[in-house]
C-alpha cells in the first residue's frame, strides 16, 4: 500500500522544519578538543559537531513527528508523548517485579502474551499507587480498539539498557490495565532502521528480556505497521528528496558559519 499524497508532504513538511529549526536554533557546545583539532581540521570539527547534535535528537525531532504523520492517517488515534496513565496497583507491581527477577535470573523466558494475563488479573486489585511512568513516544489505537505503545530507541541501543526498556513496557501494561481492564495492549519498542544492513539486526543481545514477536519492531516492521506494506523504502526516497531539495540551504548554513 503506497503512502497517499498527503502523507508524503507531512513527512516532507516534518524534515524541512525539523532541519530548518535545528539551522536556527543550533548553539555548538563549547568543547575544547585540541588534539582532534590540530590532526582533523576546525572545520572538519564543526562539521562533526553539528552532526553529532542532529543525531542527538534524530529521535524527538525527526522520528517521532514522521511516525505521528504516517500514524494520523492511518490508525482511530495517534499521539506522540503520550501518559500511559498515572494509577497502578500495588499488586501489579509485584508482579511485574516477579517478571523481572525471574528474566534477569534465565528462570524464565519472556511471554509478552502471558505478561500480560498475568498483570491484567491484578491489575485493578488492592491498593492503587499514583505513579509518573516514562512517557509513551508514540500512541497508537487502532478502529478495533487494540493499543499499541511504542518507545523508539537508538539504532545501537545499550545491552545493559533493555532491563528498564522491558520494565517500561510492563509499567505502561499496568497503567492501561487499571483504567480498562480489558484492553487489548500492545507495548513494544521500536528501532527505527537497522545499522547492520544488508545483514539481520543482531536481535540476540535482546532474547533474554524482551519478547522478540510481541515486543520488538525493527526498521520496515516499525515503518510498514505504521504506513503499509513498503512505506520504510518509500521513506528513504522521501529523506533523499528533502536531502535534495534543502542542499542549497543546508550548503549555504554551512558557509556561513564556517561549517565545511
Amino acid at each position: 500500500m503506497a503512502l497517499t499524497k498527503q502523507q508524503i508532504q507531512q513527512v516532507e513538511t516534518v524534515l524541512k522544519n525539523s532541519l530548518r529549526n535545528k539551522f536556527q536554533n543550533y548553539k555548538p557546545e563549547p568543547a575544547s578538543m585540541p588534539f582532534h583539532t590540530r590532526l582533523l581540521g576546525k572545520d572538519r570539527m564543526a562539521l562533526f559537531s553539528f552532526i553529532h547534535s542532529l543525531n542527538t535528537n534524530f529521535g524527538t525531532s525527526i522520528f517521532e513527528p514522521v511516525a505521528l504523520a504516517l500514524a494520523s492517517t492511518t490508525f482511530k488515534e495517534a499521539k506522540s508523548q503520550a501518559t500511559a496513565g498515572t494509577q497502578i496497583s500495588e499488586k501489579a507491581q509485584r508482579v511485574i517485579q516477579d517478571i523481572m527477577d525471574d528474566l534477569i535470573a534465565a528462570n524464565s523466558k519472556p511471554n509478552k502474551l502471558e505478561e500480560i494475563e498475568a498483570i491484567r488479573k491484578v491489575a485493578q486489585t488492592g491498593k492503587i499507587k499514583t505513579v509518573k511512568p516514562t512517557k509513551v513516544d508514540i500512541w497508537l489505537q487502532t478502529n478495533s480498539d487494540k493499543f499499541y505503545l511504542f518507545d523508539i530507541k537508538t539504532a545501537k541501543p545499550n545491552k545493559g539498557g533493555f532491563k528498564e526498556f522491558k520494565r517500561t513496557l510492563l509499567e505502561w501494561t499496568a497503567c492501561i490495565l487499571a483504567e480498562n481492564p480489558k484492553a487489548q495492549i500492545n507495548t513494544l519498542i521500536a528501532i527505527p532502521y537497522n545499522p547492520y544492513e544488508p545483514k539481520p539486526y543482531s536481535r540476540w543481545t535482546m532474547a533474554g528480556m524482551l519478547d522478540l514477536e510481541n515486543e520488538l519492531k525493527v526498521a520496515e516492521e516499525f515503518w510498514d505497521f505504521l504506513g503499509g506494506n513498503g512505506t520504510y523504502n518509500q521513506l528513504l526516497v522521501i529523506f533523499e528528496k528533502v536531502g535534495i531539495e534543502l542542499r542549497p540551504e543546508i550548503d549555504g548554513y554551512f558557509i556561513q558559519n564556517n561549517i565545511s
